[in-house]
């Protein structure tokens, strides 16, 4: 599915998620990822989906949300693996302006020193950047990049396109359990500091992650990383991004296309597929029968349970 949604989302609202990138083309393969381990982490930027056919899927949709009278805030590229590794990605913003509606995306930043790659983020209004480490060793630990990235170069073109972009600059640092962030805290809230940003989200991971044993970080060290990000940046800054998002998920009417096309990006918690199982009217034998043919899985987490849709990754 290229388009899904809305999705309740903690930062965005209400947003139309637009699935770029196939699973699981990226730079990275952060232990955290609730999509799994990229199997085949590439640099080099290419041409996935005709831009023509990203704008006709959003447009439907679009027009289907609209229709229900149901609020759309964003439209937002959160794909199955790195964004700005569509070439086509500035075409596609350019067609999906035809829609009136605000266009978000969500990036690792690991291409940012590309000059086309910030060139093309400058025409998005609203831009998320993750950075979980600005040290080498723990990036590499968190976010086990391509053998050929450079983290200095990624932490040059962030603080470039800090200068060049007049959209909303956000950032995400994800903190884990067994990772030492007395040092690595303050080093991130004084590279913050530097850019012009909007808001600064401190995060854990809250669905099931990439490798079993990644827990999150506990409430000292969530403390610890807000106060000194705040420190710096003012508290009117920081924001805790550590609470599930909730269970507004928008419907077709057919369980099985809604399912399988949020939980290809976004694991839906019991509760939520509960109530989307309510509005489409049908019943929880749908979902069994979509786990024994191995379409869906079920995994746990921090004692909920999640249902994503089954990828090579997994």
């Amino acid at each position: 599915m290229i388009v899904f949604g809305p999705v309740p989302s903690r930062r965005l609202g209400r947003s139309i998620g637009i699935n770029n990138i196939p699973a699981k083309n990226c730079t990275y393969s952060c232990i955290y990822c609730q999509l799994g381990r990229t199997n085949d982490r590439i640099l080099e930027r290419m041409s996935f989906y005709e831009p023509e056919k990203i704008l006709a899927d959003t447009r439907s949709l679009v027009q289907k949300t609209v229709s229900k009278g149901e609020r759309i805030d964003y439209l937002t590229f959160v794909p199955d693996g790195e964004p700005t590794l569509d070439i086509n990605l500035q075409r596609e913003v350019e067609l999906l302006r035809e829609l009136d509606l605000h266009i978000a995306i969500l990036t690792n930043a690991s291409l940012i020193w590309h000059n086309d790659v910030r060139e093309t983020l400058c025409e998005l209004d609203l831009v998320s950047l993750k950075i979980d480490a600005v040290s080498e060793r723990i990036w590499r630990r968190i976010d086990r990049p391509h053998e050929h990235l450079s983290l200095e170069r990624i932490l040059e073109g962030i603080i470039e396109f800090s200068e060049q972009y007049d959209g909303t600059l956000i950032t995400e640092t994800m903190l884990m359990d067994g990772i030492d962030y007395s040092d690595e805290k303050d080093k991130i809230a004084e590279f913050l500091s530097g850019l012009n940003i909007k808001r600064a989200y401190v995060a854990i991971p809250t669905r099931p992650p990439a490798e079993n044993w990644v827990r999150p970080a506990n409430e000292m060290v969530l403390n610890q990383v807000y106060q000194s990000f705040s420190d710096r940046l003012g508290s009117d800054r920081v924001e805790y991004l550590i609470g599930y998002e909730g269970n507004a998920f928008s419907s077709t009417g057919n369980l099985e296309e809604d399912l399988l096309s949020i939980t290809s990006v976004h694991p839906m918690r019991k509760d939520a597929l509960e109530r989307l199982i309510e509005k489409t009217n049908a019943s929880w034998k749908n979902v069994d029968l979509l786990l024994h043919d191995g379409r869906l899985i079920e995994l746990g987490y921090q004692g909920e349970m999640y249902y994503m849709r089954k990828l090579p990754s997994r």
